[in-house]
């Protein structure tokens, strides 16, 4: 036999208050209840099990606390820890967040704009990369991460000045031949971690190595390393602009008969988990995911006076297959 639902009605009796006492402190106001009563009610609520309508208190409080998050591809590291970290954010402060994916699509995007708005969600992160959507007829806040969107906040990794750093590091290895492991440009004009990876060799009086244009996968990274080894230039060190092509690159190096690092050496922009349980372990230019979801959730959460665009600094993190 089903057992019935614990009710307010319940939880004022055990508590011997009225059951508008009880709305008081589930909802935290409006009224004040004193610390004494109050405690009484949160016992009640424990020793009975009472779990308030979540719908209903959204709707009495004019919020859903609710944060809609859509990535590029659920199945990138990169992405899931940045999920993983949102949500942890998010939780803090008493939000749940709902997260799909766009697998890289501008209409399937759309669609799932449309969709988090009909759950009436508080507010939507949106992750790069994906062309422009149509925002016109989205009334709740609204945070860009690693992307630029009209009248929309953004948060980003400071992705050239992180990938200068990385390619300086190989430099200082000796290297005279950096070659790059790169998406395909959206708008024509460079990634900003090839304008990055330029800074670099041009600030060493180098010449721009060789370029294998690929997309952001580990077959992608592994066409790539496939590409590269093959050219009649071939670099001493490869840059990748993701952990997921350098994944790649690694593969075909080793099937090369080549070792790392001491044939050639390989650093990584992103720095998830997956790098350090590479062979060898992935030297990387780190993201700052955790500083990443911190700011966006507090924007959409807290508000924002005006548009803004804010950078985070990367973190160059040394392992073995740069050469140290």
């Amino acid at each position: 036999m089903t057992k019935a639902p614990v009710t307010r009605n319940d939880v004022a009796e055990y508590a011997g208050v009225s059951t508008a006492v009880v709305s008081y402190v589930v909802n935290e106001g409006p009224r004040r209840v004193s610390p004494e009563t109050r405690e009484r009610v949160l016992e009640a609520i424990r020793v009975l099990g009472y779990r308030p309508n979540a719908t209903a208190r959204a709707l009495r409080m004019g919020t859903t606390r609710t944060l809609g998050l859509i990535t590029p591809d659920g199945g990138n590291p990169l992405f899931a820890e940045l999920a993983k970290a949102i949500d942890k954010e998010a939780g803090a402060r008493g939000y749940v967040v709902l997260q799909t994916s766009a697998d890289g699509d501008p209409d399937t995007e759309h669609a799932k704009i449309a969709e988090l708005l009909t759950r009436q969600v508080s507010g939507l992160v949106l992750v790069a990369p994906t062309e422009d959507p149509d925002l016109s007829d989205v009334d709740v806040p609204i945070v860009a991460i690693n992307r630029e969107l009209p009248a929309a906040s953004s948060v980003r990794s400071q992705y050239r000045e992180g990938a200068r750093q990385g390619v300086d590091h190989l430099i200082g290895h000796g290297h005279r031949s950096v070659g790059l492991v790169i998406g395909h440009s959206r708008d024509g004009r460079p990634p900003e971690r090839e304008l990055g990876w330029r800074d670099a060799l041009e600030h060493a009086g180098l010449e721009a190595g060789p370029i294998a244009r690929t997309t952001f996968s580990r077959r992608g990274g592994y066409d790539a390393g496939r590409e590269l080894l093959a050219a009649t230039n071939r670099p001493t060190a490869i840059f990748a602009s993701s952990d997921l092509q350098a994944v790649g690159v690694l593969r075909a190096i080793h099937e090369a008969g080549l070792n790392v690092p001491d044939d050639i050496a390989v650093l990584a922009f992103d720095g998830t988990a997956e790098t350090e349980y590479s062979w060898p372990p992935l030297s990387v230019v780190r993201q700052p995911l955790e500083q990443l979801a911190h700011q966006a959730v507090t924007r959409l959460i807290d508000g924002q006076d005006a548009v803004e665009a804010l950078t985070c600094p990367t973190d160059l993190i040394i392992r073995r297959s740069c050469g140290c």
